[in-house]
């Protein structure tokens, strides 16, 4: 059964006044100036002013909760948590607040060993044992153990790492392993949005997904048609900063293939995200999962193998 997940009076409150302009810079969207408020460079009909926000296409408005379900398509606790900053209670700056102090990036405590992470990945999301190793032995995969705030519980999570140019991590996202109820996800305080967790190949083609382990479970799906020729990015979000700086810095990148979750969410982000790309003059196709993800998809296939069924990257 689920966990209940009950928020005070005082944290929704708390959340509501989250500034959303510093919100989705961190989240990596771009803000343009109009006025005395600022606007979507991703959707110019949305426009932001301290914790409210307009669309003057839809009519529709409000404060900080309600765009975070809206935008970001997920359920009121999870819009909560996401606003108050995940498991750790670190909220964003309220928008009465001129100036807040900014955590330097640094990744969560490594545990010694893999094996949760492994178990999970293999037994629950049915990843391809071969890829987590790949990417385990670049460092870009391990083990979290953190200690809850009173020092008497202990946390593993999968920690997704993302690296710059030189290599150097700076950017994070974190994933429950636990197997009851909903899994925390979320990326580290001070993460950089350009650098989320990604692989680069040597080919034209840069796959994009909402999240790493839809971005595994697409490799483990296609692990024998070359792919590590490819490149492949996992925004961690619904932001395309990660996907464009991997434009930027490998230029030999013209073909860009959207792999999003098939949801309101996902789709609509697929519509943006085309509209960007086509101003770059990059070209664009698009691969849809038959269930939501390309996970549900990988677990669905590992039940019922179909003889004859010959799978073709895009």
């Amino acid at each position: 059964m689920a966990k209940y997940i009950h928020f005070t009076d005082e944290q929704k409150l708390r959340a509501n006044s989250v500034d959303l302009v510093e919100f989705l810079k961190m989240q990596g969207e771009k803000l343009l100036p109009s006025g005395r408020e600022k606007r979507l460079e991703s959707d110019h009909s949305i426009t932001i002013r301290g914790n409210e926000w307009f669309d003057h296409a839809t009519k529709k408005g409000g404060h900080a909760i309600d765009f975070v379900r809206n935008f970001y398509g997920l359920s009121f606790p999870d819009a909560v948590k996401m606003l108050l900053g995940g498991e750790h209670g670190i909220e964003y700056s309220s928008s009465n607040k001129k100036e807040e102090f900014k955590r330097p990036f640094k990744l969560p405590p490594r545990n010694n060993n893999m094996r949760r992470v492994f178990a999970y990945l293999i037994k629950n999301r049915m990843i391809d044992k071969d890829v987590i190793s790949f990417f385990a032995k670049k460092k870009l995969i391990y083990e979290s153990k953190e200690l809850s705030a009173d020092k008497t519980k202990e946390y593993h999570n999968a920690v997704f790492v993302g690296v710059d140019e030189n290599g150097t991590p700076c950017h994070a996202h974190k994933h429950g392993i636990y197997t009851h109820g909903k899994s925390f996800k979320g990326n580290i305080d001070s993460s950089n949005p350009c650098y989320s967790f990604h692989y680069t190949g040597k080919s034209n083609r840069l796959y994009v997904f909402e999240a790493p382990i839809d971005m595994l479970s697409f490799i483990s799906i296609y692990k024998h048609y070359d792919w590590k020729n490819h490149s492949y990015v996992a925004l961690c979000g619904l932001s395309e900063k990660a996907m464009l700086k991997m434009l930027e810095i490998n230029k030999n990148l013209n073909w860009v293939v959207l792999c999003l979750d098939n949801d309101n969410a996902g789709q609509t982000a697929c519509e943006r995200f085309e509209k960007v790309l086509e101003e770059k003059n990059i070209s664009c196709s698009k691969l849809v999962p038959k269930l939501k993800d390309f996970n549900e998809d990988l677990k669905e296939m590992n039940k019922i193998i179909e003889p004859h069924h010959e799978m073709v990257m895009a």
